[in-house]
């Protein structure tokens, strides 16, 4: 079928291929036809356009990695530019400029030490990448028994292997346990759901506590400490205290372990700073990066790594310390002159020093939300929020799961032009980094809707 004819098919005809063909992620398909989900044909800002020409205020960024809207001209020349000389060729004992240029640009952007660019397709594979490394580096440094990694209660990474061994969202991960790795977990500092006789406060520094216990304990196994600096986003929005990063890599220098940081989520803007480790002034050993690269244009992510960890991988071929992984698509031209406009917009347009406005402007709307009897607790990070919904605010009891009113507030608010997606019952608030402010309050006014219609 030719594009032009795949264009001009109706709604209809695309719904019954969808229905007939389609095997979406995370989507539950029993519902699936009955939650009234789009056919998006076209993009335009920060909008979406269906089939049926309705638009839609882009809430989510296109799952979190849409920084400045669609269609934005300086990206899309940039693609159509590097097609004219190439789109793809192997990374794989080669290089191609737009790679080259674009891992110096990342070494010169990140956090000091970080020198060393490996890429790969998203954001569960820039994890897979880090643990392999961090195994591999420990090996051949001498410490082949560190082989442990240390992780969050119910933190997400990724849906690969490694990276769901590393999770801990029951949700996600249960069914895969025959075929995981068992991890140290650490509690996480979710202070709405702190246990009895603990505030938000003091469970978010007993969490650290035993984090920084549990390291020491086990020192001379751990490969690495493994977390998502500042917000753990699938988790529902779980918002870690001050210092809380800064004394997690405190502890791993006193023991001499590893520290990886998933900046996937929250990294190129989404913290308020281009990274979130540059809140506390953390430099990780190993850092993971995705979604907003490529201004949520084209598959890519990295792995940077500082010098030290690279250097132990050197060595005469006989000896076999290559680090033996990589993808078919690793280093992708078109994706990289994607990534290489991206960050000429952060340059060109301030999108860094004008956050701190934006981000008071969607606190302020949020504010608007906390009167509502359903909304239990909001946490905002950055640009990035979550409402929890709750059925008794003062006891904080969650409503039944299969009342999926999460999902029914979202869909209410479609009905109003804005398309997000729940977590549970948490409603995830992740626009483009360029959102305005009129934009804000149409955002917030449909959540505001859908709450007052499914919850009262």
């Amino acid at each position: 079928m030719t594009a032009p004819a795949r264009d001009a098919l109706a709604r209809e005809a695309l719904v019954a291929l969808d229905d007939a063909h389609l095997w979406h992620p995370f989507t539950p398909h029993q519902v699936y036809r009955d939650e009234e989900p789009l056919m998006v044909v076209a993009g335009e800002g920060h909008y979406l356009i269906d089939a049926d020409g309705r638009r839609y205020l882009d809430g989510v960024a296109s799952l979190w990695c849409n920084l400045f809207g669609h269609r934005r001209p300086e990206i899309d020349r940039a693609i159509t530019d590097q097609l004219g000389r190439i789109a793809h060729s192997t990374l794989l004992g080669h290089a191609n400029a737009p790679a080259v240029t674009l891992a110096a640009r990342l070494a010169a952007l990140a956090p000091a030490g970080l020198r060393r660019v490996f890429f790969s397709d998203n954001g569960s594979t820039a994890v897979e990448v880090a643990l392999k490394m961090a195994l591999q580096y420990w090996q051949q440094s001498g410490a082949p028994g560190r082989t442990t990694f240390l992780t969050l209660a119910q933190a997400y990474h990724g849906d690969t292997v490694g990276a769901v061994s590393l999770g801990g969202i029951e949700l996600f991960h249960e069914r895969y346990r025959p075929v995981l790795f068992p991890t140290v977990q650490a509690p996480s500092p979710y202070g709405y759901r702190a246990p009895a006789g603990y505030d938000a406060q003091s469970w978010g520094e007993a969490c650290i506590v035993e984090l920084e216990r549990l390291v020491r304990a086990h020192a001379d196994t751990l490969a690495a400490v493994v977390i998502e600096p500042g917000l753990q986003g699938a988790a529902g929005m779980i918002v870690q205290p001050e210092g809380f990063v800064r004394r997690v890599r405190e502890v791993t220098r006193e023991v001499g372990t590893l520290l990886v940081l998933d900046e996937v989520a929250v990294g190129f803007g989404r913290s308020g700073r281009m990274f979130a480790s540059e809140r506390e002034g953390v430099a990780p050993d190993l850092l993971c990066l995705a979604k907003g690269l490529t201004g949520g244009y084209l598959p890519m992510a990295a792995t940077l790594a500082t010098e030290r960890i690279f250097e132990a991988f050197l060595g005469e071929p006989s000896i076999g310390r290559t680090f033996f992984h990589g993808h078919t698509y690793t280093g992708n031209q078109l994706a990289a002159a994607a990534a290489h406009a991206t960050l000429d917009i952060f340059e060109r347009e301030q999108i860094i020093e004008r956050l701190p406005a934006t981000i008071r402007n969607l606190a302020a709307a949020l504010e608007r939300l906390r009167p509502l009897a359903a909304v239990g607790d909001i946490r905002q990070y950055g640009l990035a929020a979550g409402i929890e919904l709750v059925a008794d605010r003062a006891t904080r009891a969650p409503y039944p799961a299969a009342d999926r009113r999460g999902m029914r507030v979202c869909r209410v608010a479609r009905r109003h032009g804005v398309l997000v997606r729940p977590l549970g019952d948490v409603l995830v608030v992740m626009p483009p980094l360029t959102i305005t402010p009129e934009e804000i309050e149409q955002l917030i006014g449909a959540l505001a809707a859908g709450i007052e219609e499914v919850c009262t």
